[in-house]
């Protein structure tokens, strides 16, 4: 397995449609290797999830994944390494959530987006194997940032109000504790 570079904003992949991948292409030596370098990427960087044009490559896929203790997302509560293959995402009801959000293509900035408090996510696993699974909370958040990715959408696009961008050195000293404290809430009210 190997770190691959992630593709950081202005660079034309982030804003292009990611592509379906065939059954058989997803049994390939390649695009089964592109998910473990994927993997790799995800961990070391410390993020929450990572999109295949993250790392310059058009394929619709995407890993999402929080270990206890992440250093970026402590807030976060874990999630076990999912690989989607064409996922789709369907919001469950009209409640929505702000979400300060940041990206690992979006170095050193953050802002508040609006999301789905509830979704239903349909994707096929590396395997090919079909899944349909109910996301809440902040992890609804990641599933959802993951899949704006794939179809050239960046979390900034989703910023309703410019004055909560930030940088996260800004973040930690005049925000975090405020956001951490609305996470600790979402949690405990929808259990992610």
């Amino acid at each position: 397995m190997s770190v691959l570079p992630i593709t950081a904003i202005g660079d034309p992949v982030l804003r292009e449609r990611a592509r379906e991948v065939d059954p058989e292409e997803l049994r390939s030596p390649e695009l089964q290797r592109l998910i473990d370098d994927m993997v790799e990427t995800v961990r070391h960087a410390n993020g929450a999830g990572l999109a295949a044009n993250q790392v310059g490559d058009l394929h619709r896929v995407a890993v999402v994944e929080v270990r206890p203790g992440n250093p970026r997302y402590p807030y976060k509560p874990p999630i076990p390494l999912t690989v989607m293959v064409n996922p789709e995402v369907e919001p469950l009801g009209d409640e929505t959530l702000e979400i300060n959000e940041g990206c690992l293509s979006v170095p050193d900035l953050r802002g508040t987006v609006d999301r789905a408090a509830v979704v239903r996510v349909r994707y096929l696993d590396r395997d090919g194997n079909e899944h349909v699974e109910e996301r809440r909370g902040l992890t609804a958040g990641t599933f959802q940032h993951e899949l704006d990715h794939l179809d050239g959408v960046l979390f900034l696009d989703r910023v309703r109000d410019p004055a909560t961008f930030t940088t996260w050195e800004q973040f930690d000293r005049h925000g975090r504790a405020r956001f951490e404290a609305h996470a600790r809430a979402i949690v405990e009210r929808l259990g992610s």
